[in-house]
């Protein structure tokens, strides 16, 4: 199994038997509920989706994964979404097969899904690796495997004395406390649970990786074990375990 990071997307590629291009969080329609808070930007849907499909051209995957929040709303569908969305799905069909997990923004998008497109929420493994949202407990069929997960949409932010000297889209590669999730130790595969937290395709979204430790809001971030955790760029660069970007509250 081989992982290739796409900086310019973010996305992966993950390589087994099959090809599989994997995204998270794009989050279409994201701009109408900005403008509903007063923040007014012209959809970005277009160029998005643009980004997306250049990287399918380029990558030429058996599979298109996407890891939900493909829409943004909730509890309903906004009149951006209703308009877009039936063309970009059908844009991304026509040029790859789609397997979509849904997340917790994908209220009703079932009627502009296939019914072989709809992967079960609490996750699926595809040719050896687990897949899911991330906003549920996962399926304890997940054990043993690498899950690779969206709806964190982790960020690094490094600081120096003047300010912030970095902030990038990253990975989140950590163990996690299988016990407490449901799970066996390590499965059927004998080898132990790992959890890889996708950054987000959609270019505004983001949260502080070190939030998501210290606030965490899903049972997989709640059962992270922080001492089996390291971050890497979104385009691959391996910046080194969690606790060497944790400030030390002594200085």
């Amino acid at each position: 199994m081989n992982l290739e990071f796409i900086g310019d997307g973010p996305a992966l590629v993950v390589t087994g038997e099959e090809r599989y291009l994997v995204a998270a969080d794009l989050h279409f329609g994201i701009e109408a509920d900005l403008a509903a808070h007063g923040l007014h930007f012209r959809s970005r849907s277009r160029a998005r989706l643009e980004r997306l499909l250049a990287i399918v051209e380029r990558v030429d995957p058996d599979g298109l994964v996407l890891l939900g929040d493909v829409k943004h709303s909730i509890p309903s569908i906004t009149r951006q979404e209703y308009f877009e969305l039936p063309r970009i799905l059908s844009t991304l069909r026509d040029r790859v097969p789609l397997r979509v997990f849904p997340g917790n923004h994908d209220i009703g998008i079932e009627r502009y899904l296939r019914p072989d497109e709809i992967c079960a929420k609490e996750g699926e493994i595809i040719d050896g690796i687990g897949y899911l949202h991330g906003h549920m407990y996962p399926s304890p069929d997940l054990a043993g495997h690498l899950i690779i997960v969206g709806h964190h949409h982790p960020l690094l932010s490094l600081h120096d004395e003047v300010g912030c000297a970095l902030q990038s889209p990253a990975y989140l590669r950590a163990g996690v406390n299988t016990t407490a999730l449901g799970m066996a130790e390590q499965g059927e595969t004998g080898m132990p649970t790992r959890v890889l937290f996708m950054p987000s395709f959609n270019e505004i979204a983001g949260y502080d990786i070190l939030q998501i430790i210290r606030n965490p809001t899903s049972p997989l971030s709640r059962h992270i074990i922080t001492e089996e955790s390291e971050i890497i760029l979104a385009d691959g660069t391996y910046i080194g375990p969690l606790k060497s970007v944790i400030p030390d509250e002594s200085d």
